[in-house]
């Protein structure tokens, strides 16, 4: 057996009882240990005098104790230790809580090293239950203290001492996968001493050279991963799309005129199309931008060019919405458009199956549905992925396969960081909308605590009142005794019971069948429903211009560019629109996120800010983009790793060195695995 795959009870001084602790940290085998790294570091080699601290800084200094240590009783159960110390210049008071046992260690006259947050008053400067070690002991008090992440029974000092257990006994096992080459060429350490300086650094130049090491190799591996599994290759041959005259005369007859932003965007696909290379486009655009008909102009193009087009969209929902857009937007004009969901009934099914197969349908609009072996088409010449990070690798592949090198293109709503978007779609050309159609008027954010809910109940009220309708978002379907949320179900029953009799309400989630879906959908665009309830699985694409007004329940539950993305199902017409956010959960990062929702409603900068607090691995919700954790690596302060980890990962699979070079076999060993592991994620939809 691999000796890092070993369960972590088998580590030195853990055991069953404390790996139950360590699992609850997801840490549950002997690798997991390893590279469990610290949050943070307390530097104390620098040794300060008292003088030279503020109020409430962290004191790091050393002391000449000069009283003997008193004992005073508080009240029951409570006593208290203090002594006077001086650092020759500065006296301060050390007190301790319940730690009369201190008082038999502490000698008159002898130095010791203090640490603790420093407190000043007009009578005295103290530190309250300050950590002291003798002078004598200066290698156990004077380093750079690692802080690790903990859970309930478990403390720093547990986790610092099973640590070093399980670095003695089986670092030797971690295999440096970085040939001599490349960590030679940037001055890197090797793994295990980084792996060992990340733990426990000598000073905080070492602490950095680790960091380093350890982010070039993630970033590395991860830049690898990501170009093996690249939907095109640049120097494929793609179509060679004639822009038609009857393009122009379509985007002049649109009830609406494209902004100055999306008339850039619709020439730089079209002019992709024009070249004979492959199109591989991604096109990010806010929430309410108008991304679809910007791809119904490109898939416009590739039918006057006699060719077919599909679109995949995530959810049944948005699927639908794209097919009564583009049915709308091309009434007039002689275009066969196809829906194919998991819902579509097994006659329809086959009449679309062989008309598409005959070149007789020349749009094709779905979800993963039309990825299945036996959808097959005539003549593919484009593929549109929406909302394209809610779909795995292998999806997104299958899709172009049905193909002779279709052109692409990606769409999102979830604008995507620079950093993010070089890991992601490093090979794909990146258009932006950065503007949104003229007459929409910002959201206006208000945070609320649940106490407030009946003057939410009447804000609402006076909204349906002025003629609009109104979303309620839910974390959960229904609700669970071991979390403190409000689920869609409870919270339709309570506005139901309360409002039912004069407005009707909806309930909508993931639960129900796509029938039912769309009956609620239906006649809340129609205005029947004025209040909806629902999960998340209005998140993408809904689209019902009178609805103004949007609640969310445990908004401290969900990430900001989710929140962003609910909130943009209102705010798409002239009226006045609002966004409630109830959150209950009052911890500064909360706090802080919250704030950002209110100050703004750029996509871009919320999803920069989501970046930074989540992490790629949770950035969209889901893991379903592709993207291993990085443990080390940090997409803002390492974007110039991260640049030179791309180039140094084209060169190595240009010049093939996974193949052939056997000094880059531990490293192609690593791709292969995340690479496996990707192939094998599930996909949820």
């Amino acid at each position: 057996m691999n000796d890092l795959k070993k369960n972590v009870r088998y580590v030195k001084n853990v055991g069953p009882k404390r790996a139950e602790k360590l699992n609850k940290l997801n840490i549950h085998s002997v690798e997991d240990l390893i590279f469990f790294f610290p949050r943070s570091y307390e530097d104390r080699t620098t040794i300060k005098s008292i003088k030279e601290y503020e109020n409430n800084e962290t004191l790091n200094c050393v002391v000449t104790i000069k009283t003997v240590p008193t004992i005073s009783n508080l009240r029951n159960n409570l006593k208290l230790l203090k002594v006077i110390a001086t650092d020759g210049d500065s006296d301060i008071s050390l007190i301790w809580f319940n730690q009369t046992y201190l008082k038999n260690q502490i000698k008159v006259g002898e130095k010791y090293f203090c640490r603790g947050k420093i407190a000043k008053n007009k009578y005295e400067i103290q530190i309250q239950n300050p950590e002291i070690s003798p002078y004598t002991n200066a290698s156990s008090f004077i380093n750079i203290l690692p802080v690790y992440p903990l859970t309930d029974g478990l403390s720093n000092k547990e986790m610092i001492n099973i640590i070093k257990n399980c670095l003695e006994e089986y670092l030797i096992y971690v295999d440096d996968i970085l040939p001599d080459e490349l960590r030679n060429h940037y001055n890197l350490m090797n793994k295990r001493s980084a792996i060992k300086a990340l733990h426990f650094p000598n000073n905080m130049a070492e602490l950095e050279k680790a960091r380093k090491t350890l982010a070039y190799e993630e970033l590395l591996v991860l830049q690898l991963t990501m170009s093996n599994i690249k939907i095109k290759d640049k120097t494929d041959k793609g179509i060679n799309f004639i822009r038609h005259d009857k393009l122009n005369l379509f985007i002049e007859s649109l009830p609406f005129e494209l902004t100055k932003s999306q008339k850039d965007v619709v020439n730089e696909i079209l002019d992709d199309m024009a070249c004979e290379k492959q199109m591989n486009r991604l096109v990010q655009g806010d929430v309410g931008s108008g991304k679809t008909v910007i791809s119904a102009i490109a898939m416009f193009n590739a039918v006057l060019n006699g060719y077919q087009a599909t679109m995949m969209a995530p959810t049944e929902i948005l699927a639908l919405q794209h097919y009564e857009t583009l049915t709308s937007l091309f009434s007039k004009i002689e275009i066969k458009i196809a829906l194919l969901t998991s819902s579509t009934n097994k006659t329809e099914k086959e009449e679309i199956l062989k008309n598409l197969a005959l070149g007789e349908i020349d749009i094709l609009i779905g979800t993963h549905s039309i990825i299945q072996e036996n959808v097959l088409f005539k003549k593919l010449g484009l593929v549109v992925t929406d909302e394209q990070h809610r779909f795995g690798v292998n999806q997104r592949m299958k899709l172009a396969a049905k193909g002779n090198s279709p052109d692409i293109l990606v769409m999102t709503a979830t604008p995507i960081p620079r950093s993010l978007a070089l890991i992601l779609y490093g090979d794909l050309d990146i258009s932006t909308i950065k503007e949104l159609p003229p007459g929409r008027q910002k959201i206006e954010t208000f945070v609320m605590s649940t106490d407030k809910e009946d003057e939410v109940f009447n804000f609402i009220i006076k909204q349906i009142e002025n003629g609009h309708q109104v979303y309620i978002v839910c974390p959960l379907i229904e609700s669970n005794n071991s979390d403190n949320l409000n689920s869609a179900e409870s919270v339709y029953h309570k506005l139901n019971g309360k409002f039912g009799e004069k407005y009707i309400c909806g309930l909508i989630h993931g639960k129900l069948s796509q029938k039912e879906k769309e009956k609620v959908m239906g006649d809340f665009k129609n205005g029947m429903i004025k209040i909806l309830v629902s999960t998340t699985v209005i998140e993408v694409g809904v689209n019902v211009a009178n609805a103004n007004t949007m609640v969310i329940y445990n908004a401290d539950r969900f990430g900001l560019s989710q929140l962003h993305q609910l909130r943009g199902r209102v705010g798409r017409s002239s009226h006045k629109s609002y966004c409630i956010l109830l959150n209950d959960n009052f911890s500064k990062i909360a706090r802080e996120r919250m704030r950002v929702l209110q100050s703004t409603n750029d996509g871009f900068e919320i999803s920069e800010k989501d970046l930074y607090l989540r992490g790629p691995g949770e950035f969209f919700g889901t893991k379903q983009h592709g993207i291993p954790q990085l443990k080390i690596a940090n997409l803002f302060r390492d974007i110039n790793i991260l640049k030179v980890a791309q180039d140094d990962a084209k060169y190595i699979l240009s010049e093939n060195k996974l193949i052939f070079d056997s000094k880059y076999t531990l490293l192609k060993n690593k791709v292969d695995e995340l690479i496996y592991n990707m192939d094998n994620e599930i996909i949820l939809n």
